[in-house]
């Protein structure tokens, strides 16, 4: 369990990466997101599909047998990306953090800047939630799943740090001050794995687990598809963002062969 938290701690507190831009003069290279994004979007679809889903149909099937598990597995994983959907919606556009970008804005007042970054950390902050608890129970069962769960999350954290240090830079003239508020947002990470640990400890099993799992798959592949991907091809280094993806599918796919 502790190690679980460690590493929901750690991909959480990746937003201060992000945060750490503002107190560096050089920002870092669309280039380089494009394919970092890219990256972590190849991780997680690869652990989602081929790793994730696997686990949460053999739970459910243990469960419920073999054809209503699988049912319940597909069920599971749809709901996770209805969940992670609406609380997408739920998020004003002109803060959510899957549709702004860093650089948007700049001929705002220093006003506009500081709302623009408080509401930025207050949505990464309920967006990533849910993304500490799918860390937490992916380290509760097995490390092999947990590690690059960890490290994706924690890799497309950073823009998200980016996302909330640089308008409270521009608003405030303070570096620390972006830098920390981009540190805080990080913290949700590790409290949603403590809420979801908290509510689902009396009802851990095969079933519970199962569910989980499959929501978690559903989760993560939304953040794929909807955040990551369509993030890195807005930096407008298309190849870069397809490179990224498939190293990062390569690199899943052969740490998961390493331990077969």
């Amino acid at each position: 369990m502790i190690l679980a938290f460690a590493l929901t701690l750690a991909a959480g507190l990746s937003t201060a990466i992000g945060g750490l831009v503002v107190l560096k003069r050089r920002e870092p290279t669309q280039l380089f997101l494009a394919a970092a994004l890219g990256f972590s979007a190849g991780v997680m679809l690869w652990v989602s599909f081929l790793e994730i889903m696997p686990e949460a149909t053999a739970n459910l099937q243990e469960s419920f047998g073999e054809k209503r598990g699988a049912w319940a597995a597909t069920g599971a994983f749809f709901a996770g990306v209805l969940l992670i959907g609406i609380i997408d919606r739920l998020v004003p556009e002109p803060v959510n953090p899957h549709e702004t970008h860093v650089g948007d804005g700049q001929d705002l007042s220093a006003q506009a800047f500081s709302k623009m970054g408080l509401m930025m950390a207050l949505a990464i902050g309920i967006h990533n939630f849910p993304e500490g608890f799918a860390t937490f129970l992916s380290g509760m069962n097995s490390l092999q799943v947990a590690l690059p769960v960890a490290i994706a999350i924690g890799i497309h954290n950073i823009p998200e740090g980016i996302s909330v240090a640089i308008p409270l830079w521009q608003a405030t003239g303070s570096r620390w001050k972006g830098f920390k508020w981009a540190a805080i947002t990080g913290l949700a990470e590790p409290l949603g794995a403590l809420v979801g640990y908290l509510v689902l400890l009396p009802f851990l099993g095969p079933t519970t687990m199962g569910i989980a799992f499959g929501m978690i798959a559903g989760i993560m592949v939304f953040i794929s598809l909807d955040e990551l991907l369509p993030t890195a091809e807005a930096t407008g280094k298309h190849h870069a963002a397809v490179y990224g993806l498939v190293v990062g599918m390569a690199v899943m796919a052969l740490s998961l062969l390493l331990f077969l």
